[in-house]
């Protein structure tokens, strides 16, 4: 359905959990513990966050603030510059809700600079898929540290190599594909 446009992803999502339930595949109860409640409410949450900071005015604040400090000439600097804030509150809370309140001030950005929002948004969604240094920033993380035996500070060795290379990928090839 969604390949197709037949129905909006939020419509096919609903309609296969349904199927699921009524042909048996899992149960009622199945289907209500494999929620995950935490995050279903987070991002409840931010949505009307990510709302208010548009219609307060705040994401353009912000995003003058951004050009301003980046110089607002390069695209790349830009890029960068939206990189390293989506990427240090990705360290700080879920990815999902960070996108969901930099997404807002990423296009005043573009809005601003006068760039391609696709390019913008992608640059986000990189960003906010590296939430790799501290374990509790992505579930993954958290739900293999113990059975595994990683420490809290293990996960800063290869976090900032894979870090930089999301940067790379942000900044360098995201434009590639979706031009400035």
């Amino acid at each position: 359905m969604m390949t197709t446009n037949i129905a909006p992803a939020a419509v096919a999502a609903l309609l296969a959990a349904m199927a699921m339930v009524l042909t048996r595949v899992v149960t009622i109860g199945q289907a209500h513990r494999s929620m995950a409640w935490q995050t279903l409410i987070l991002v409840a949450g931010m949505i009307p966050l990510s709302a208010a900071i548009t219609k307060t005015g705040t994401a353009k604040l912000l995003a003058d603030g951004i050009v301003t400090l980046t110089g607002g000439g390069s695209p790349y600097l830009l890029l960068i510059g939206i990189f390293i804030v989506t990427a240090v509150l990705g360290q700080l809370i879920s990815n999902t809700a960070t996108a969901l309140i930099i997404i807002p001030i990423a296009l005043s950005v573009a809005t601003e600079a006068e760039l391609s929002p696709f390019t913008v948004l992608m640059c986000v969604s990189v960003a906010s898929a590296a939430a790799l240094l501290p374990p509790i920033a992505t579930p993954a993380n958290m739900m293999i540290m113990r059975p595994a035996g990683y420490k809290f500070g293990d996960y800063w060795k290869f976090g900032v190599v894979i870090l930089a290379l999301y940067l790379a990928v942000a900044v360098f090839l995201v434009p590639v594909f979706w031009p400035c």
